[in-house]
């Protein structure tokens, strides 16, 4: 989120200065960790229509913004596919009920497809045999997380942004608006900014990639679960990324071996040529989660400006968050935070 202002700013002619705890591969951060999968209606399950909302925006948008930058990035706009096994068809008609209403509620979002064998077969080669039927979300996508982070990293050097690599600071750190400080302070930090933004909670993941060259899924394959949808994202070069844990807990600490077990079988499960794998990363680390499980836009005091909360639909609602940021620094006032039902708080409405 910082990154992507800090572009837009840059290139809008603002003078801009950035700095962040952790590197360019902005380690330690869970925008690296993520999938970042660009799928409004399939996560419609866990999150409200505004979030939705956000996610079709940024299914608009990547591409806009991924032109504007001086590396390429990969992207994908492929569509969802879900798949179940025979005993879990029960939570399947349930999560299509789900879906369904919420494209009642949402306009816009492409009609989902139930699939037959022969039209998974024809869609998603990989699979057939394996499964019977699926769910088709079409127009939901993708994008290399790590890719972006550099390219975003490339073109604020290009643009002549001063950046600060390993340089963690605090909103005390500034004061905004004095001789020699900056006009305006921008705050992204996540949960590196609790102690201002008390509400905030981590919600650990634990992610799995794996180079996997004899595995040719085209698109994001969800796997119905009786705890929790397994996403399997394919990215480029036969790397694979495969997710779903979701614990109410801060704890860092290494993946465990329950959640590890869960994800490498559902992985197997859906095309046994992950047996030949090659595990490349085990991986931990903690969402920026809010009380609603729901992003927030507040000014605290005049002059700082926050963006917190983006819980794990970061990547798919960053644009949106980003477009209508602007909105508030150009008028002070933000129409597109109204359509997305989006909590915007500002310094005169603090309790």
């Amino acid at each position: 989120m910082g990154r992507l202002l800090a572009v837009q700013l840059a290139r809008a002619g603002h003078r801009v200065e950035v700095h962040g705890i952790g590197g360019p591969d902005a380690e330690g951060s869970a925008a690296r960790v993520a999938a970042a999968m660009l799928a409004p209606l399939a996560e419609s399950a866990i999150t409200e229509p505004g979030v939705v909302r956000m996610g079709q925006h940024g299914l608009a948008r990547w591409p806009e913004l991924l032109a504007q930058l001086s590396k390429p990035v990969f992207f994908q706009q492929d569509g969802t596919l879900i798949l179940w096994h025979r005993q879990d068809a029960g939570d399947a008609a349930r999560l299509q009920q789900t879906l369904a209403r919420t494209q009642g509620a949402v306009a816009g979002l492409p009609a989902m497809e139930t699939l037959d064998g022969a039209r998974l077969a024809a869609l998603e080669p990989a699979v057939a045999g394996r499964f019977h039927q699926g769910l088709y979300l079409p127009g939901e996508g993708q994008l290399d997380n790590r890719q972006l982070l550099a390219a975003l990293a490339a073109t604020l050097q290009e643009l002549g942004v001063a950046v600060h690599w390993h340089s963690a600071r605090t909103a005390q750190d500034f004061r905004p608006g004095e001789a020699g400080q900056p006009d305006l302070l921008l705050d992204c930090r996540g949960l590196g900014a609790r102690a201002q933004w008390r509400e905030l909670r981590g919600v650990r993941g634990e992610v799995v990639r794996l180079h996997a060259p004899d595995v040719h899924l085209q698109r994001p394959t969800r796997l119905v679960h009786p705890r929790y949808p397994i996403y399997i994202a394919p990215k480029e070069d036969g790397i694979f990324v495969i997710g779903a844990t979701e614990i109410e807990s801060d704890d860092l600490s290494p993946a465990s071996v329950r959640s590890t077990l869960e994800l490498l079988s559902a992985a197997y499960a859906v095309h046994p040529g992950f047996a030949e794998a090659r595990i490349l990363e085990l991986a931990t680390q903690l969402r920026p989660t809010l009380p609603d499980n729901l992003p927030a836009v507040r000014v605290r005091e005049p002059r700082v400006l926050e963006v917190n909360g983006l819980y794990r639909h970061g990547f798919m609602i960053a644009p949106a968050l980003l477009d209508a940021v602007l909105e508030l620094l150009h008028t002070g006032q933000s129409p597109l935070a109204q359509r997305f039902e989006l909590r915007v708080q500002l310094a005169h409405q603090q309790p």
